[in-house]
């Protein structure tokens, strides 16, 4: 019996752009930081830290969201929540009339799972400090972690498959991964994914201190003398579309997302594994078809710990072998922070905008060789290069892992 012939998959266009970063409150904004090496990290203003050694972090400035949302509205939106249906919008909004003629139920939105840490914080102060009877009575759907993705759907109009993914800050990459699954399985004809996050709250803040993972004065990823992470805020929302479809309609095609890659460590809770991470990368690749050689760009995880950079620079010699010598390796948290569950989606959404744009993120701050991080890491000052093929990692506490692959489009 003679072989089937192989037949190809569908594609996925990224055809919607939203965020909001450290670096401004649209996608417009974050291009424009990303390019001119602007650091949004500062004294943090938000929340009182004068009890804490780490007085930074990476804030989303001048967000009104009364300018966003009605006032009745706003009680039941946690501004993790805010800051995703904002991102959602704009997305949609970037990816034009996307959802006329699209059957009802085809159309999904799968985002980062994020508890509201604002409702937390606010309801226990009353509670504690304050002595109040009880809390806001919103504080259990504000808190919630699937709150951001319900009022998307509710704020669009989206009625097929809706959920939350929670693998800390690799959620919104596990989300943009899943939701590509979808259209490109032919289950949905368009998705909106991504994530947000805003942890800036007093109890969060001594909370990550607490760990004693946080730097006091700025994220140096990569550099010998790299102090820990800082935290940011913000949120990343892409929309994807099967390309078949997006071409019918004339949609303006930012990038196409062409694989994913998944794994777990299975061995500790804060401390990676790189073969993992490198599992993680090279699924990535099969999944796309692409060979290690083909990669332009390493969007990384870059967290600027020193066990987290070592290990995801061990990975990248393990898949790209030779090949890492002449590939530029960034990392954006040294200039929006880490934004934890949004981390993901944001790096993605700068991925792509490389891509489309034809120049390389820097990593700021950089300012001494690490022999155990041998890589072009674009220091201080973004670079203009000509990018067909990249990706983006993403791998979390608990060894929970998730990378995407991504392809010049035109």
């Amino acid at each position: 019996m003679p072989d089937r012939p192989t037949q190809a998959r569908p594609r996925v266009a990224v055809t919607g752009l939203g965020s909001l970063s450290a670096l401004g409150n649209d996608v417009a904004a974050h291009l424009k930081g990303l390019r001119a090496g602007t650091v949004g990290i500062g004294e943090t203003r938000g929340v009182d830290v004068s009890s804490m050694k780490t007085k930074i972090s990476a804030e989303v400035r001048d967000f009104v969201p009364e300018a966003h949302f009605e006032p009745r509205q706003l009680g039941l939106l946690d501004r993790t929540a805010q800051f995703a249906v904002v991102a959602a919008r704009q997305a949609l909004a970037d990816a034009g009339p996307v959802l006329e003629g699209a059957a009802r139920h085809r159309v999904g939105a799968i985002f980062a799972a994020s508890v509201g840490s604002h409702a937390v914080d606010d309801s226990y102060r009353k509670l504690y400090a304050e002595g109040a009877p009880r809390p806001h009575p919103f504080t259990v759907p504000r808190a919630m972690p699937s709150g951001q993705v319900s009022h998307i759907t509710m704020d669009l109009g989206i009625h097929g498959p809706a959920f939350a993914i929670a693998s800390a800050c690799s959620s919104a990459a596990h989300a943009i991964g899943t939701a590509f699954h979808m259209v490109r399985s032919g289950m949905l004809d368009v998705a909106i994914s991504g994530g947000a996050e805003s942890q800036l709250t007093y109890g969060m803040l001594k909370s990550w201190e607490a760990l004693r993972v946080l730097s006091p004065d700025g994220c140096r990823p990569f550099s010998r003398d790299r102090a820990g992470l800082v935290i940011g805020e913000g949120a990343g929302a892409v929309v994807l579309e099967n390309m078949d479809r997006a071409l019918a309609r004339g949609a303006t095609i930012h990038a196409e997302l062409v694989g994913f890659g998944m794994s777990a460590d299975g061995m500790d809770i804060t401390a990676p594994d790189m073969a993992s991470a490198a599992a993680a990368m090279r699924f990535a690749l099969e999944d796309a078809g692409l060979a290690p050689e083909q990669v332009d760009y390493v969007s990384a995880h870059g967290t600027a710990t020193t066990l987290n950079d070592r290990t995801e620079a061990g990975a990248l010699r393990l898949v790209f072998g030779d090949h890492l010598a002449r590939l530029p390796v960034s990392s954006s948290k040294s200039q929006y922070g880490h934004t934890m569950n949004a981390s993901g989606a944001l790096d993605f959404v700068t991925t792509v905008l490389a891509l489309r744009e034809g120049f390389l993120p820097p990593t700021m701050g950089f300012r001494e060789f690490d022999p155990d991080c041998d890589l072009d890491c674009v220091p201080n000052g973004a670079r203009d290069a000509a990018i067909e093929a990249a990706i983006s990692s993403s791998f979390a506490f608990g060894g929970l892992n998730a990378v995407l692959a991504v392809k010049r489009y035109g």
